[in-house]
Parts: structure tokens; C-alpha cells; sequence
């Protein structure tokens, strides 16, 4: 089970996953450093802010359950694609939610006037080969599906 490569490829996603939820998505400089990220507080009201902030508070934990469920289903060949497919439109949830949010908080502070700058941060920064290790594990799979069926013939 462990010997898989799509394994390790599994495995740091779900690291990635977890690390990007504890860790700042984008930061916003005017006469103090505003820092959006899943785990922060909200200092921004607002219903779109408030919801595309929760939804990246939801999609990071789900992608990293369910590429470490995808790990022990390694029998099921099928259903682990699922999955991985399934990891990879969460992490596009969670990218999504957080440009979202960033982009709420910036047109706040249009709204107020006020000047500011923005950038992306280490949260976004280590989303971004998610989506590569996932097709590198989905290959993996394929790999495995292959070698089972040239076994069966056999």
C-alpha cells in the first residue's frame, strides 16, 4: 500500500492542504497589515467576504481528507480516481474562495478610499502544486490499473 508512488503524491497534498489552512493567504498593507487566511479572524464584514472566508475554512480540511481516504483505497482503483478527482475540484473550491475573499477585502478598501496594497502569501503559494501532485497521482493509478489488468490476463 505504501510503496505506491500516488501515495507520497497523496500525502503531500494533504500536508499542502493542511499547512495553507494555518498559514496567510494574501496580505493587504495600508496603515496596518490586514492578513486574510482560513484560520484568521474576520475583520472585514460582510456577507460575500463572510462566505468566501468559511468556504476556504471548508475546502482546505476536505481535500486533505479525502486525498488521505483516497490513500487507503488503493484496491479500489475506481473509486481512488473519484476521489482524486474529487480533491482536485475542492482544491479549485479552496483557490477560488480565497481570491474571492482577497478580492472582497480590496474592493472595502476602494469603497473606503483608502490605499492599499496586496500581495500573495505563503497560504497561496503552497496551494499552487496541488493540482500537479494530483495528476501525478491519478497517472499513478492509471499505472496500477494497467499492471492489474496485464496480471489478469496472465
Amino acid at each position: 500500500m505504501l510503496a505506491r508512488i500516488q501515495n507520497l503524491y497523496l500525502i503531500i497534498v494533504a500536508l499542502l492542504a493542511i499547512g495553507s489552512m494555518f498559514l496567510p493567504f494574501w496580505s493587504f498593507n495600508t496603515d496596518h497589515l490586514l492578513l486574510i487566511s482560513d484560520s484568521g479572524p474576520s475583520l472585514i464584514t460582510g456577507t460575500a467576504y463572510s462566505l468566501a472566508s468559511s468556504a476556504g475554512q471548508i475546502f482546505s480540511p476536505l481535500t486533505a481528507i479525502v486525498s488521505i481516504a483516497a490513500i487507503f483505497l488503493f484496491k479500489q482503483r475506481e473509486l481512488q480516481s473519484k476521489l482524486i478527482m474529487l480533491a482536485m475540484l475542492l482544491f479549485l473550491g479552496d483557490l477560488f474562495a480565497g481570491l474571492t475573499a482577497a478580492h472582497f477585502v480590496n474592493e472595502h478598501f476602494k469603497s473606503l478610499g483608502t490605499m492599499a496594497t496586496h500581495h500573495p502569501e505563503w497560504g497561496f503559494v503552497i496551494l499552487l502544486p496541488e493540482p500537479l501532485l494530483l495528476l501525478l497521482a491519478l497517472k499513478g493509478v492509471k499505472t496500477d490499473e494497467k499492471i492489474a489488468n496485464a496480471y489478469k490476463r496472465l
